[in-house]
């Protein structure tokens, strides 16, 4: 079977279009998406419904848990919050249809499934925490914590950083950020996984897309020229900013 992993779509409908398309090319059989749909891009609602219209298999991810939150933290992330992220959580929850916000609250924050007599689980974090950012640089030490899961294959999100790294008997995934990548590569990126009975290969792919889309919808719908130069440079909202602020 040859799956499509996607994650950290952040409201970028240009990256996802080109993921899409390009796994498409590639023949996958499924689409596997581990969650934040929302967040900095002009396209939440547009996502939601592209990645409801492919049939992907998704979880939530903390950003969209977060969103989901904000008419009832509004007066307290209006204190705590830089003003840019505070609007990001803001302007994403108004711009989702009722629809997609009762979708999005439907959805789990992990999933497991068996597949070629592989157990896998699809989380955003990683199985202690959906804010747990595992990275290729993750101490093989946490990630022998993890996999006492017993999980053949954990395939996860949220440090937009792609790696694919064996522990033990078990694989940790990421397929890295299709829509907010924050390692100064400002091109899309997801990963194919194939699994079978004897089968088990990653490959993680980098594509171009139609950035000055993206950027032109940030700023035609009033969004701040940060949240464009996001897409522009490939860096996350603290890099862009020079500040360090809690997200």
């Amino acid at each position: 079977m040859k799956i499509a992993l996607i994650g950290d779509v952040h409201a970028n409908l240009p990256a996802l279009e080109a993921v899409l398309a390009h796994a498409h090319q590639q023949g996958v059989d499924a689409i596997w998406n581990v969650g934040d749909f929302l967040g900095y891009g002009a396209f939440p609602d547009e996502v939601v419904v592209r990645l409801r219209a492919e049939g992907a298999l998704s979880i939530i991810g903390n950003y969209d848990l977060k969103a989901l939150k904000f008419p009832k933290q509004k007066e307290k992330w209006g204190k705590s919050k830089h003003p840019q992220k505070y609007l990001a959580f803001q302007w994403a929850y108004e711009h989702l249809s009722k629809v997609s916000r009762k979708y999005l609250r439907s959805l789990p924050k992990e999933i497991q499934i068996e597949i070629g007599g592989k157990n896998i689980l699809l989380t955003h974090g990683s199985p202690a925490s959906n804010e747990e950012a595992l990275t290729p640089d993750t101490l093989d030490e946490r990630l022998r914590e993890l996999a006492a899961l017993k999980t053949d294959v954990i395939i996860c999100g949220h440090s937009h950083q792609a790696f694919a790294r064996q522990v033990d008997n078990t694989w940790f995934i990421n397929p890295g950020s299709v829509g907010r990548p924050d390692d100064g590569d400002p091109r899309t990126g997801y990963a194919i996984l194939q699994i079978g009975p004897d089968l088990l290969h990653v490959e993680h792919f980098r594509l171009e897309y139609d950035v000055d889309r993206a950027v032109q919808a940030i700023l035609e719908n009033g969004l701040p020229e940060a949240f464009a130069q996001m897409a522009i440079k490939g860096y996350d909202l603290d890099t862009v900013l020079g500040s360090n602020y809690e997200i």
